[in-house]
This record gives C-alpha cells, structure tokens and sequence, in this order.
C-alpha cells in the first residue's frame, strides 16, 4: 500500500526543522505498517487556516489521481485547522478512496472531523484574544503593536532577563526632516503628486526604500493612513483602527474598519516629529479638498459599484521606456503612471483608451495573421509537430526500461529482506524504489497527444472570429465570456514617444492562443497542462518565425 506524508509548518509558531521532524515520525509508522511512501507534501510557513496551500493542493490532486491509498500526517491540525476546510478535505478523499491517518487521532472519521474541527476553531478564536490582549497591554504603555512607521526606527533592548523588549521605537532625524519637509510643502499649497516628484527628482527614498507616490503621502482618510495623516507625527499612537478577517472563499486577508469606541489611542510626546500649528494646516487642507471632492455626499455615485470589472487592456499596456504599466489618467484616458505620479520616467505620452482598444483589435484581426504567412506557417508548423511527436514517443522507450530495473531492484530487496537481511538504510531504499517505481507507472499511462490538424484556411477563419469577438463586444461591454478570449489574444503593448511629438505603439499577440482561435473548437478545448496542448504551444512558439513579430503603428 502506498502513503502520502504531509506535514506543515506555520511561521508564527514553528520552525523549519519542524518539517523534518514530522516526516521522521510519519515515516516510522509508515515502516510499521509496511507503507511504501509515495511521496512527500510540505508546506513551509503557511497558516493552517488556508486553503491555498500550494502542497496541500497538490496532495488533493493526486489523490484524485489514484497515487496512493494513504495520507499520513502527524495531527488533524497539520493538515488543516479551518472546520470547513477539514471536512471537504476529508470527503474528497474519502471520494477518492484514500484513507487519512494521523499519527495523533489515528484513522480519521467523521467523528474527529466534527471534533478537531471545532477544537482547531475554538483554539484559534482563543489565539486571537489572547494576541489582541497582549498588543493592547503594549500600546498601552506607549509602545507601538507592530510595524514602523517612516520617520522612526527600531530601538533594540533587553529586560532583565535578557528576552527582547518589544515595541520600543525612536525618531530616525533624516527621516524625520523628510516628514517636516512634507508637510511644510503641503501646508504652502503643494499637492501630494507634485511632492511625490520633486522627492523622487532628489533621489530621496521613500518607505522601505521604494519610490514616493501621491497615495503613500495623501493616504486614506478614514483609515489614517499617509504621511500627512498619521497622528504618530504628533505624539499621539492610535491602535485598533482596524480588523483582518479571512474571506472563506479565497482564503486572503480582508480588512475591515472598527468603530471609533473601540480604537486605543495613547499620548506618546517623545514621538513628536510635527508641531500642532503646522499639522492643524494640513489637516484643515485636507478637509477643504475632500468636501470640494464631494467625498462624504451621501448622494455621490459609487462609480466603483458599477464601472466595468475589467477592460479590454487592463494589465496589458506598458511604458516603452521604463516598462511601467500604463494606467488610467482621468476618465478616458492612458498614461505611464511612473511619469504622471511619481516623476519617474520621461514618458509624458497619453492615449484615448477607445482609440487603442480599436487600434489592437484591428491588428489581431489584419496585421498579425496574414494569410502568406499563415501558409508558411501551418507548413512549418506540421514539421515541427511530428518531429516533437516522434520526441514524445521515442521518451516511453527509456522510462519502460528504468521501470524494469527498478522493478527488478525491488524484487532483489524483498528477497534480501525476506531471508533476514537487515541493514541501515535498507527501508529509506526501498521506499525510494517504490515511491519511484509509482512515478514512471503515472507518467506510462498518460496517453498519446492527440493529432492536431490545421485548416488551410486558418487566417480567414482567424479574422472572422476576431471581428465576431469585436461585434460582440461592442453589444455588450460587459460580456465576460468576449471579453477574456480577445484578452487571451494579446501578449503585450508597450507605448514609446517619439522624437518631434507623437507615440509609436507596438502589439504583440499571443501566438498560441491565435491559433487555438482559428483552429476547430476540439482544439481551443484542449485542457491546459495536457501533453497535446504542451506540446501545441511549444511547436507554435518555435515555427512563429519574424511574420509573427510584433506589430507597430506610428500616431
């Protein structure tokens, strides 16, 4: 019977070590029980709280997968402590027809589900009070409950005892006089982009050695955040603004806002960097300009609740000189935001986003499939994807051989061990044979990629599904379905300017995924991560050939 060992560790609790050392103990009961180890899941500081644990993920796919008939951990609480993570876990490998033993609890049944999971909960609930009691002591007694803010820096103590004494902060005075400055600026009517620049322009770095930007100098009024609006400048340490809760569905971190009776704010006048007559202008500019913005209107539209999810370009056009990406610039428009917010780079150039948008669908419909191309292309393309097919036969050849020998290896080990030999090391060998022994069986009986034929008419077939996807579009902004095929098309755009005025546009598509397009719909439905479609893309990307290169508009 094959097993699979997981074991984890969080980082706030445990150590690296502590991976080994679970696998030890799995591994001794996995000999006591005549398991061979199939392999081994780890997960190196990741809460046990989330579920998207790269191994742990991992472990449920090749459950499904029929790997091993075993999951062996040291404790419930390893694989899982979140109630509803723990039992979807075990149903799916309950479906599987995978056992889940643990070294703690045994085999694991619905009974210890119900019970660990409500254990676990209970555990951590009683965690997290006993964490935020301990940090309300500390800022209490005018300490800070973690993190640092510019402008301080860390101050290293031992009690006593010699344990470290935590909290402890000072004013760091370069960083001090960078904060005066900034608000000095503010206060004479500087806005917080051009205070952005002109620091970037004098090289000076901003927190944790990043670029300086409008946002980390305005910050966020109900939240006091920004520069300008922590009261840490005027000796004053506020703490418990907000809460993290963790989304049940993607299994990140959350905030949200606490009321105001339940903040902690303490006097801590050593920390004074700003004088009140100069932190009382900045506040009062700050007000004017957010009651000109209309901000607490109750009646302002919440564009966010309604814009688009996502447009055409999101994330897809970059700067050609410094190879930021190009964000929005007020309503309808696109810009480097390294140029217009920090100072950053020298690219002043903006875009109307609709002008682009027509520009790049025209390009993925006539200028990056045309039709000479296209049939020296399929003539390539066909050469190569036999040549890579006969690659992926001829692989089988050497893994059935490596298979036999370690079969064979195996079958002299149990003999050896069957007439009494026993020597250090014999089982970690034999479980390194088995695990193996499993891997090349997986990999044999994966079947052959499917023949992929493309039409002679692949460019005319191309265009017409392109100009369907831009009708479609056009219908229906919204439309997701549109939306993310046409994305999937484009690879990158940079924008460059050019000399005299004017920008120079380059498009680059998404070779593949034009292709898939035009090919027949059993194609484009070809699971990725399937030896077929590897070996699609691969043969794609080596035939491409410079007809493919990316294409280029001068405005």
């Amino acid at each position: 019977m094959r097993c699979a060992i997981y074991a984890r560790y969080s980082s706030d609790s445990q150590r690296e070590a502590s991976i080994e050392d679970q696998v030890r103990v799995c591994r001794a009961r996995a000999e006591r029980e005549g398991w061979g180890v199939a392999g081994i899941y780890a997960d190196y500081a990741i809460s046990g709280t989330s579920a998207s644990r790269p191994r742990y993920q991992q472990l449920l796919a090749d459950a499904k997968a029929g790997r091993f008939e075993v999951i062996l951990a040291e404790a419930l609480d390893r694989i899982s402590r979140d109630q509803e993570h723990i039992a979807g876990f075990h149903k799916q490998a309950s479906f599987a027809g995978v056992r889940v033993v643990t070294l703690a609890e045994g085999d694991i049944s619905e009974l210890h589900v119900g019970l660990k999971g409500t254990m676990s909960a209970l555990f951590l609930k009683d965690l997290a009070q006993k964490t935020h009691r301990g940090l309300e002591g500390r800022v209490r007694a005018g300490h800070s409950a973690g993190g640092i803010s510019y402008g301080y820096e860390v101050v290293r103590q031992l009690d006593e005892r010699g344990e470290p004494l935590r909290g402890r902060r000072a004013i760091k005075p370069a960083e001090a006089a960078v904060v005066r400055r900034i608000f000095s600026l503010f206060a004479d009517g500087h806005s917080p982009i051009a205070v952005a620049r002109l620091l970037n322009a004098e090289r000076i770095p901003g927190p944790e050695g990043r670029a300086w930007r409008d946002t980390t100098i305005r910050g966020h009024a109900l939240r006091g955040t920004g520069i300008l609006r922590n009261e840490l400048y005027i000796g004053r340490l506020i703490w418990n603004r907000m809460r993290f809760l963790r989304d049940p569905l993607t299994g990140k971190r959350v905030s949200r806002m606490n009321p105001a009776t339940e903040w902690v704010a303490e006097e801590v006048p050593d920390l004074r960097i700003i004088d009140q007559p100069l932190w009382d202008r900045v506040q009062t500019r700050l007000d004017e300009i957010r009651a000109a913005a209309g901000a607490d209107d109750p009646g302002r539209p919440r564009y966010w609740e309604h814009r688009r999810a996502q447009h055409v370009l999101t994330g897809k056009v970059f700067c050609g000189c410094c190879g930021g990406v190009f964000a929005n610039v007020g309503r309808d428009y696109l810009a480097c935001s390294a140029a217009r917010r920090q100072g950053m780079c020298g690219n002043r150039a903006a875009i109307r986003r609709q002008k682009l948008d027509d520009l790049v669908l025209d390009a993925l419909r006539t200028r990056l499939m045309k039709p000479e191309l296209v049939a020296e292309f399929i003539r390539e393309f066909t050469t190569e994807w036999n040549r890579l097919l006969a690659e992926h036969g001829n692989s089988r050849a050497p893994r059935e051989r490596e298979l036999a020998q370690v079969q064979r290896k195996l079958a002299g080990l149990i003999d050896a061990i069957t007439d009494g030999l026993r020597a250090p090391g014999l089982q970690q060998k034999l479980d390194e044979l088995e695990a193996r022994r499993a891997v090349l069986e997986v990999e044999l009986r994966a079947p052959p990629p499917s023949p992929v034929r493309l039409p002679p008419n692949l460019a005319e077939v191309y265009r017409d599904r392109v100009a369907s996807l831009h009708e479609a579009l056009h219908a229906d902004p919204g439309g997701r379905e549109a939306l993310e095929i046409v994305r999937g098309l484009i690879e990158r755009i940079e924008v460059h300017p050019v000399a005299g005025g004017g920008m120079e546009i380059e498009v680059g598509g998404e070779l593949a995924a034009m292709v898939r397009l035009g090919t027949t719909a059993q194609v484009a439905r070809v699971p990725a991560g399937e030896p077929g479609p590897d070996l699609f893309a691969r043969s794609v990307k080596v035939v491409a050939g410079t007809g493919f290169e990316p294409v280029t508009f001068r405005l």
